[in-house]
């Protein structure tokens, strides 16, 4: 740093090495405004002061006697803790601001207006305590930050209130916790130039997965307004995820997830003048659309990769648009320190075995399961009535809520988002918890014994009633290299990149139909012949569903793609086999709008399925909607990773067929590195197996229908349980036989059932056939990754 000031500097005259004199957040202003403005990242003027002013500061006003005293008083018993932080910050207030500080304040306030062109501009100040935002001491808003301040008396105040808030019961907690010296810790006050995000909007981002670590993404949370309604967990903002690897390719799009989030309320500036900043609803208008356009969300994750490449670690940030000028800017950025410090090596996964109706349901934060007794605080003020070891409902956090949050079991709020205050510190305290349920305040009740799940995904579930629940911990440190390729089978996008730690070889089984049934809900056909859609609520629920979208049939394509985006991308580069949509009859007349479109069959099993759907004209514009996801996938996305396969093939002639209807709708086998999979499932495929490897490029052998259709034996027929077994040797005949066709043909082939996941010896069987792969369930990779080397070391010691 240099300046010849002797209590303030500029942002530009600062860098990341300051962090004793000017804090964390200013600090890493000044880093990023000297360093990242060549790169486009844009940050508002503004200056620091710095640590010499707040002690001088103490010092001219006697405070520290004060504050020794208050601090020996409380941790010896004397006073409480709210009795010692009122008492230190009330002598804050009553000081007087030493000549040569205020001058200096005053002076560098002026300039900077005039590079604004005002004669005094609106700021925001905010505080930067010398020990904050370390990697191993940031927590989430310890001392106070005040928008919209304007004129000389009224930043002093503020410059004011910010020594104060070093001594907030959270703040003085904190550092108690982590040891820090309270008379030893500064604070510096940075004055930065408001973003007009008032008039627009503002939101924090990360450059990590929040939830579980997986660092190839960009989560961008947005509301309308300033950004404290976000920060402070008040509102549900709007999510985006964007994916890091392919934003250097300007004809991409990249964004994996895009969810409208409520917005209720917004902050603004208060033009009464009677205080800074109020708090109004916002409009239907505003609720119903996103904050950011696509052009703006690929923006602000360009330059989160910037900064985290600079910063050479991931990185928590905030960001707003001025809705004067249009611009975007980075108001903050500070290292990111949860998830970028959890173990890469070892997986704990919970298993809900036993529970209860569903009581309440949000965004789940963390991965795990508790089960425990509620108590409903409405306001920090009742926090001793909090029994420790309690689950926490309540309608929101903010800073002042940390006390009770530590000795909480779980959290559950009414509002908030994956980025809101309640969500950060119980990620970093290693809380489960589910945030903005909605009205978890009136459905739970003190007292209620409940079970808290955060292990199905992005949503969690609050289940009445004590449940059962298993924890596995899987080591992945040392895994045996295997020939034979190990892929997951997976079907819910939620738990994609949880599981991308896993050394797998790709994914050899993504299920389509598991987006359509619970992301998209709606039978396609259903959207795209809506005027024969009877059904009065069926109507309505389509309506609901497709709002915002220029016409209904975008809303599958989108949600179908963005869905099976996050599996591509959580494995990327590596190959992901999509099925194209394998429900039955029955399962696809349980969707929206879906009985009208649907026959009834007697044997939906061997009936109106896989491959006979997409070229029939009952069904034939819903395989186009699938079609146009892929393409959305591949071509706007960017994931070129994705093969598509085509489930229950029965004959060359539907081969061709759906190959002929693929191409039609722009998905030609060969173009642009696109690979056809054909599910080998059904006697013919294996009897023609290489005339089907002329027309595909690999199979993937589906041992439970196979098993079903070689026997004769419904699968689903609890009676005949007994005749159904894939080591029957009628059935391993056939596998090994089209193993050996494929290899002939020069095709990939694999297998994605659940045998050798529960029988090692078949997945030995596999081995010595030769398979190129085995798909298995993420929790049990490790198994039959082990059970698979053992095989491959056996055949070679053996020599067969």
């Amino acid at each position: 740093m240099t300046s010849e000031a002797t209590y303030t500097a500029w942002f530009e005259q600062l860098g990341r090495g300051d962090v004793p004199t000017v804090g964390g957040k200013n600090a890493s202003l000044g880093e990023m405004v000297r360093t990242l403005g060549e790169k486009g990242v844009s940050v508002p003027g503004g200056f620091a002061t710095l640590a010499s002013a707040y002690r001088t500061f103490v010092r001219d006003n006697d405070l520290t006697p004060l504050i020794a005293s208050a601090m020996t008083d409380w941790q010896k018993g004397v006073i409480d803790l709210a009795e010692a932080g009122t008492m230190i910050r009330k002598a804050f207030l009553r000081g007087s601001w030493p000549g040569p500080i205020a001058a200096e304040i005053l002076e560098f306030y002026a300039q900077l207006s005039r590079r604004y062109g005002v004669e005094a501009t609106d700021v925001a100040v905010r505080s930067s305590a010398t020990a904050e935002d370390l990697p191993d001491a940031s927590f989430a808003g310890q001392q106070e930050t005040f928008l919209n301040i304007r004129g000389p008396d009224a930043l002093l105040d503020a410059c004011r209130r910010c020594f104060a808030s070093l001594f907030t019961d959270r703040a003085i907690s904190y550092r108690q916790t982590k040891g820090f010296d309270h008379l030893q810790v500064a604070l510096s006050i940075g004055v930065q130039k408001m973003v007009r995000s008032d008039l627009a909007g503002s939101g924090v981002m990360f450059s990590i997965d929040t939830e579980t670590g997986f660092d190839k993404v960009v989560l961008i949370d947005a509301a309308w307004g300033l950004g404290e309604t976000v920060v402070q967990g008040q509102v549900d903002p709007d999510q985006y995820t964007v994916f890091k690897p392919l934003l250097d390719d300007a004809a991409l799009k990249p964004i994996l997830d895009k969810k409208r989030g409520a917005k209720a309320i917004k902050m603004i500036y208060d033009s009464t003048g009677s205080r800074p900043v109020r708090q109004v609803p916002t409009s239907r208008a505003e609720r119903d659309a996103f904050v950011l356009a696509d052009g703006e969300i690929l923006r602000l994750a360009r330059w989160a990769r910037d900064i985290e490449r600079h910063y050479g670690c991931p990185m928590d940030m905030e960001w707003a648009k001025d809705g004067e000028t249009g611009e975007l800017f980075i108001v903050q950025a500070r290292p990111e320190t949860v998830q970028s410090r959890r173990s890469l090596t070892e997986v704990r996964t919970y298993s809900i075995t036993g529970k209860g109706p569903v009581a309440v349901k949000g965004l789940a934060i963390g991965e795990a399961v508790l089960t425990g007794r509620v108590k409903v605080i409405e306001s920090a003020r009742d926090i001793a009535d909090f029994p420790d070891g309690a689950i926490l409902v309540t309608s929101t956090t903010d800073p002042d809520w940390v006390p009770i949050m530590k000795r909480a079991a779980a959290i559950v709020t009414d509002h908030g988002g994956r980025t809101s205050h309640a969500a950060i510190v119980s990620r970093e305290l290693g809380l489960p918890a589910i945030v903005g349920t909605g009205d978890a305040t009136h459905r739970l009740h003190d007292g209620q014994d409940v079970t808290v799940s955060c292990a199905e995904g992005d949503q969690g579930f609050v289940y009445e009633g004590i449940g059962a629940f298993t924890v596995d911990t899987t080591t992945l440190e040392d895994l045996p290299p295997t020939r034979t390729e190990v892929m997951l089978n997976l079907g819910n996008p939620a738990a994609a990149f949880r599981w991308a730690k896993l050394p797998a070889d790709g994914v050899g089984l993504a299920r389509m139909e598991f987006v359509i049934s619970n992301a998209i809900k709606v039978h396609p056909v259903a959207l795209t012949r809506f005027d024969a859609v009877t059904d009065e609520d069926a109507r309505k629920a389509i309506v609901a569903l497709t709002r915002g979208y220029a016409d209904k049939p975008a809303y599958f394509v989108e949600a179908l793609a963005r869905g099976l985006s996050r599996i591509a991308a959580a494995f990327h580069p590596k190959p992901v086999i999509i099925r194209m949509s394998d429900f039955k009859t029955n399962e696809y007349a349980g969707l929206i709008g879906g009985a009208a479109f649907e026959p009834h069959e007697e044997n939906p099993m061997i009936g109106f399925r896989g491959a006979s759907r997409y070229y029939s004209d009952r069904y034939r514009d819903g395989f186009a909607l699938e079609c146009r996801a892929i393409r959305m996938l591949r071509e706007e996305i960017g994931l070129t990773n994705v093969v598509i396969m085509i489930p229950f093939c029965r004959s060359l002639g539907e081969a061709d067929r759906v190959l002929q209807v693929l191409a039609e709708n722009g998905l030609e086998r060969g173009r642009n590195g696109l690979q056809v999979y054909v599910m080998c499932e059904i006697p013919s495929n294996v009897i023609l197996a290489p005339a089907f490897a002329e027309r595909f490029d690999g199979f993937s052998i589906g041992s439970n229908d196979l098993t079903q259709l070689t026997l004769g034996v419904d699968r689903d027929a609890g009676d005949l349980a007994a005749l159904f077994d894939e080591e029957d040797p009628a059935v391993k005949w056939m596998i090994g036989h089209v193993i050996e066709a494929a290899r002939i043909a020069g095709a990939k082939i694999g297998l994605c059932g659940q045998a050798p996941s529960d029988r090692p010896d078949f997945a030995g069987f596999l081995v010595d056939c030769g398979i190129d792969s085995v798909s298995v369930t993420p929790d049990s990779f490790v198994a039959v990754k082990k059970s698979i080397a053992a095989a491959e070391k056996k055949r070679r010691e053996t020599g067969s």
